[in-house]
């Protein structure tokens, strides 16, 4: 074998390698390779929960858009997001019952929603496509919402990220609110890879479904869940009562319910008005016909094609029927969403009696649940008694009955050996996630801005009270968990009614210190407590990042044209960061060495073969035709040819 021909297979098969990574690389997740993590960027810089981060909004007409927020409309601006410029953004108001109040209270403290690829296709900050600015309203602390999300994530929930903004317009002090990453795209690529599964948002289109699911809905028109204590005798009685009556506890007549809510009929005990949420909205099974689950299909985040909704609609039959949960749950998942909802006791919320604020996720056929929406809970939704909060039991938690009509969570409860497994999680998440630490950190952060925001809900001297009382619950929580883990304390509605002194004590709370369904306050530019506004060079309350840079590059409007906001405050934003995981860099780093070895050997074969093939071409010069050489040297004459 020539030493041509083996440096040409060897050669060949160095290419032939360097392909072979090349396609490992680009398509390894549709290999079934996962990588170890899906960074996309966003994560370390806006959800760095180590300090308050600055967003600015320049927008022309700022003041025409606030008269308006209530219509839900996009509108362009810009957002200097930690002075990174980021134009042609789209922003509209958000909320459902928050969105009604806010108007109410004569405040113009809306939440917001950032879509980034509203209007530029592809444009994301650091991989982020959607940015909920929450206004932080029934809440004095400042943190449910925070503390949420916060212990979710701790505990392993596939849960949204959050952090706290100081928010500017046009320069001018706003207010802080909380930053949570939206569960879109952005999410689902972070969570689950690019080759994620389908997102819905079920809600009841007749109520409470917010933005797409229920636009009549108005504040108005909603009655409040409220509870009567039945002493030791009985555990509660639901009943709904409406916001400005909420102290009269009266029991409404049948039928009479208002604004067309449904369940009109006088509250069972314990079970809450039951059908407030529609039977797709609670994950029953209704059969095989897709237009059963209109609640849920409708408000579809991802693409569904028709396999998909057979997939998912086979998922909720396998969990009605109770048996073999692990085909059609995420069990691992779903035990810890649950844990953390309960502790928190969100009565708005799927346990509760309006059965909403949570994403449905499916893949391969198994579902579980994302967190969203807590700025109600630590039982002050209801805004009841402390002690029913503190000690609501784990294992009939709020509305759950366990009598099949929350098929998500009554599966736990209907099989010993699954609800041994979720007291283990439960036992847990108490001995690894601190509430404490999480709130104390954050309110030493937050605290100066709290004291400075120019449009916040309620006083600073509140927010102190509220911060105290949600540490309080925390602890007495943790508390009354604990003995209904270990046997101490009843872990069901109808044991706790029956040993009503074996309750946590609960006299030095006060659920309404924390922000209530019900609590109001100015709100509103201008319209807050006397407070002054964040001053640059004020040690205490500095906003940091009001420097701005420009963006990272991304990708030019379809147009070409920059968008209304295009001179404001620099350059547009970015599109998704890539930031790879230690599989990727090693197949890239491999791919790279291989690929540089197979070139080194072709060019050190091809610079032989050029030397050789010199030195073969030159012509062979007899002695006696060659001239003498440099330095004036000559051969030798032979003797027989000298002269005489």
């Amino acid at each position: 074998m020539s030493t041509h021909q083996s440096m040409d297979r060897i050669c060949a098969a160095a290419l032939a390698l360097t392909l072979l990574l090349t396609i490992l690389f680009v398509n390894g997740e549709a290999l079934g390779l996962q990588p170890a993590s899906r960074a996309q960027g966003y994560e370390t810089r806006l959800f760095d929960t180590a300090r308050v981060h600055t967003i600015d909004i320049v927008m022309d007409g700022w003041e025409d858009f606030i008269e308006t927020c209530e219509n839900e409309e996009y509108a362009a601006c810009a957002a200097v997001i930690d002075g990174e410029a980021y134009k042609n953004v789209a922003i509209r108001a958000k909320g459902n019952t928050s969105l009604s109040m806010v108007s109410a209270l004569d405040s113009d403290r809306y939440s917001f929603k950032i879509e980034f690829d509203h209007y530029d296709a592809g444009k994301t900050y650091y991989g982020l496509d959607k940015l909920c600015l929450n206004n932080i309203i029934q809440d004095n602390t400042y943190m449910k919402d925070y503390l949420t999300y916060r212990m979710m994530g701790a505990f392993g929930v596939s849960a949204p990220l959050c952090s706290y903004v100081y928010i500017t317009v046009n320069g001018e002090d706003w207010g802080l609110y909380l930053a949570v990453e939206g569960v879109e795209e952005g999410f689902l690529r972070r969570n689950y890879g690019s080759r994620y599964g389908d997102l819905y948002k079920p809600d009841s289109m007749d109520f409470g479904g917010g933005r797409d699911n229920s636009q009549g809905f108005a504040m108005e028109d909603f009655s409040e869940e409220r509870a009567l204590t039945g002493g030791g005798s009985g555990r509660r009685v639901r009943v709904m009562t409406p916001p400005e009556t909420a102290e009269r506890e009266v029991l409404p007549e049948k039928g009479a319910m208002p604004g067309g809510i449904p369940g009109g009929e006088a509250a069972p005990p314990s079970g809450g008005f039951g059908g407030m949420g529609s039977d797709d909205v609670k994950l029953k099974y209704s059969g095989d016909d897709p237009e059963s689950y209109a609640s849920i299909f409708s408000s579809a985040k991802t693409d569904v094609t028709e396999a998909d909704r057979e997939r998912l609609i086979q998922a909720l039959k396998i969990l009605g029927e109770g048996t073999d949960i692990a085909r059609a749950v995420d069990v691992d998942q779903v035990l810890r969403y649950f844990v953390v909802h309960n502790f928190v006791v969100n009565g708005d919320s799927y346990t509760g009696s309006m059965v909403h604020n949570y994403y449905l996720y499916e893949a391969d056929g198994r579902l579980s649940m994302i967190p969203w929406d807590y700025n109600l809970a630590f039982g002050t939704f209801q805004a009841g008694d402390a002690s029913e909060a503190v000690n609501d039991p784990i294992d009939t938690p709020l509305s759950v009955t366990g009598d099949g009509d929350r098929p998500m969570i009554d599966w736990i409860f209907s099989d010993a050996a699954c609800t041994e497994l979720y007291h283990q999680y439960f036992a847990e998440f108490l001995e690894t996630v601190d509430p404490a630490a999480i709130i104390g950190a954050a309110c030493r952060l937050i605290a100066p801005y709290v004291e400075r925001d120019p449009t916040k809900f309620c006083t600073y001297e509140e927010f102190e009270t509220g911060v105290d009382a949600l540490e309080a619950f925390c602890a007495l929580r943790a508390g009354s968990v604990s003995g209904q883990l270990a046997g101490e304390i009843p872990s069901t509605r109808d044991g706790q009614s029956a040993a009503g002194d074996s309750l946590i004590e609960t006299s030095g709370l006060t659920l309404a210190d924390l922000g209530t369904m019900n609590m109001g306050g100015p709100g509103g530019r201008g319209g807050g407590p006397e407070s002054g506004g964040l001053q640059m060079g004020d040690e205490a309350g500095t906003v940091p990042g009001r420097e701005m840079t420009n963006g990272p590059e991304g990708r030019q409007s379809p147009s070409g044209r920059p968008g209304p906001m295009a001179a404001a405050r620099g350059e547009n934003g970015s599109p998704q960061a890539f930031v790879p995981d230690g599989l990727t860099l090693l197949l890239l780093l491999v791919s790279v060495l291989v690929l540089l070895a197979g070139i080194l050997a072709v060019w050190r074969f091809r610079r032989r073969g050029r030397s050789r093939r010199r030195s073969a071409s030159m012509p062979s010069i007899p002695a006696a035709e060659c001239p003498g050489g440099s330095g004036g040297s000559s051969r030798p004459v032979p003797e027989e040819k000298r002269s005489p």
